[in-house]
């Protein structure tokens, strides 16, 4: 005999099917405790092979109970290993995400890069201190450059720095220029190698003739 849709019950949650919705409308029918916990369990077993996706852990074998009490609209009394989600977790709004209302001092480093220098000032290895001022000091000079698109002295960056670290991240401004700690380099491409080897290789067969 056909099944016409209009006959058919409604599946609450549609990506596990029909055959399994009706499955777990048959748990509920089932009058022995024990028998009816047993095949509550082999039914999680089938919807987790019915969503390869889910992993063997707490958190996905727990969401499948909660699955299978939604599809009996919560009226599934078995012995399982979860409680009954709520009967309002299908309306429930999520909660808001709070927005971060403290101000960003220096919009062209961004929030991320000072927090990176606050915690920098914190170390105590005084190596690895003025390691990390000087790693710093490129990145601030690299998003200072992109932001203005000009040409930064090295005063400015020192300047900023010892102001976002509170005084603990500073570095002679004679020894960065001297050495150009905060200079990034560029290596050469390899094009450029190949080119200068090709005008090597011209150069040398030009001798011989």
């Amino acid at each position: 005999m056909l099944e016409y849709n209009s006959s058919r019950t409604d599946i609450i949650l549609k990506e596990y099917g029909r055959n399994v919705q009706k499955l777990a409308n048959y748990l509920s029918t089932i009058e022995d405790g024990e028998e009816r916990t047993r095949y509550a369990y082999t039914l999680i077993e089938l919807m987790r092979q019915l969503n390869p996706s889910v992993k063997e852990n707490n958190e996905t074998t727990q969401k499948l109970w909660d699955d299978l009490f939604i599809m009996t609209n919560f009226t599934l009394d078995v012995d399982a290993p979860y409680p009954s989600p709520e009967v309002d977790i299908l309306t429930k709004k999520p909660d808001r995400v709070p927005y971060s209302t403290e101000p960003v001092r220096y919009r062209h480093y961004g929030k991320n890069l000072e927090k990176l220098v606050q915690q920098a000032g914190e170390l105590e290895d005084a190596e690895e201190k003025k390691a990390a001022t000087i790693y710093l000091g490129k990145l601030m000079k690299t998003f200072y450059g992109t932001w203005n698109r000009e040409n930064i002295d090295d005063e400015i960056i020192l300047r900023d720095m010892k102001k976002m670290s509170r005084g603990k991240l500073s570095i002679s401004e004679e020894e960065v220029k001297e050495k150009g700690l905060f200079e990034i380099n560029q290596p050469k491409t390899r094009n450029n190698n190949n080119n200068n080897n090709n005008k090597g290789r011209r150069n040398n067969h030009r001798r011989k003739r």
